[in-house]
């Protein structure tokens, strides 16, 4: 293969990749405004500016482009989770729990793919495996914060998980409340939630 061939494959690779994040970030827009169910592989090449059919060349259903889309966003969080959690080598929960949930605010499609997803998605196993793959990422960076804390580091983890989802989902659009109002109401709930994570757990039978 020639200097030439190589150049041309390179910039081939480079249109394929290009093209697949379009299509990505796309599927992401579209799966965090409505449910799972209803989204299609036309609304994403609607979204994208391409044809339905061209996204197929890049992935098989519906399914495989939701999970790349949602770990593609997920990877980010467990990236952020693991620069947090090293900075606050005491387990400072207070401190962990205000910047997660800034950063959530900030970046909330992941949690409306979530819960759209949630509510009415189903996965075939090896999707589903992907995802649940990601999720024990997450809950791993979670572990580290309570692992000097408390008797089972793993269930506080999941416990404090939920509850900044439930944060999260429950207020994200609070009733009568302004963007600046609804972060701090999310803040306040946060500092409740601290207050009752810090210090050592009671330990509960494994079921």
């Amino acid at each position: 293969m020639t200097a030439k061939d190589k150049s041309f494959n390179a910039l081939k690779e480079m249109e394929r990749e290009a093209r697949r994040d379009i299509i990505i970030a796309s599927a992401e827009r579209v799966f965090s405004s409505k449910p799972f169910s209803q989204v299609s592989i036309r609304d994403i090449a609607r979204e994208a500016g391409i044809s339905h059919a061209l996204i197929y060349r890049y992935f098989p259903d519906q399914q495989a482009l939701f999970v790349e889309a949602f770990l593609r966003g997920a990877e980010k969080i467990v990236a952020f989770l693991h620069k947090l959690i090293d900075e606050n080598p005491e387990g400072n929960i207070e401190k962990v729990t205000e910047k997660f949930l800034r950063h959530m605010i900030d970046n909330d499609r992941y949690f409306r793919m979530m819960t759209h997803f949630m509510l009415d998605g189903t996965l075939n196993p090896e999707q589903l495996d992907r995802l649940n793959t990601m999720e024990r990422r997450m809950l791993g960076e979670l572990e580290r914060l309570f692992a000097n804390r408390a008797s089972d580091a793993r269930l506080q983890a999941h416990a404090f998980f939920s509850a900044m989802n439930g944060i999260l989902i429950s207020f994200r659009n609070y009733p009568g409340r302004n963007r600046k109002d609804v972060t701090q109401h999310m803040l306040r709930l946060g500092r409740v939630v601290a207050e009752r994570f810090k210090g050592e757990q009671p330990q509960f039978p494994a079921k």
